[in-house]
């Protein structure tokens, strides 16, 4: 298993939403080691992106979103779920991957199919938001077994507020795997 590079990151989104798949997630948490393989994503593009947090300019929750790439943006919604991102792009672009779905690799007792249900299982809270992903406790791997995926392309899940772009197809997940989230 060898932790991706800053380099990675510092990518257009897309490329980097895409090539997330089959990558394996990893967070050493109360002495656990929990890894995950991601099989599902979804891109948003910075502030012109009218689904994406940022598109509401720079504020202490989006602020990790504006700065370099390769940290974790972790939220919380309904005042109940968090989700996590990986920002991308160069700082000041304010672009994100969502995370949606794992496939359990190690010590994982829970749903991974849905990114609220992803940070439950993988214990990941806003203590990790703006965690630098190039840790030793926290970061996304190449599995060194990373076979060949077939890679499907969908609009986002849960965005319809954001015109033309709720029909953009930024949600990729690899094909045929059963922890697809549901839309």
């Amino acid at each position: 298993m060898t932790k991706l590079p800053r380099a990675f990151y510092d990518r257009d989104t897309i490329v980097v939403a895409q090539e997330l798949l089959g990558k394996w997630l990893f967070h050493n948490a109360d002495g656990v080691e929990r890894i995950g393989k991601i099989v599902e994503v979804e891109a948003y593009l910075g502030e012109h992106d009218l689904a994406a947090h940022s598109s509401k300019g720079l504020t202490e929750r989006t602020k990790t979103m504006f700065g370099p790439p390769g940290f974790a943006y972790v939220y919380l919604i309904y005042g109940v779920h968090h989700c996590m991102n990986v920002v991308t792009e160069r700082a000041g672009h304010a672009s994100a991957v969502l995370l949606r779905a794992l496939e359990p690799v190690k010590n994982l007792a829970g749903k991974t199919n849905g990114p609220g249900l992803l940070c439950r299982t993988m214990k990941i809270d806003r203590r990790l938001n703006n965690h630098d992903l190039l840790s030793d406790a926290f970061f996304i791997a190449e599995p060194g077994t990373a076979g060949k995926i077939s890679i499907v392309k969908r609009p986002r899940i849960g965005v319809d507020y954001a015109k033309h772009w709720a029909k953009r197809r930024l949600r990729f997940y690899i094909k045929g795997n059963p922890l697809v989230s549901r839309p």
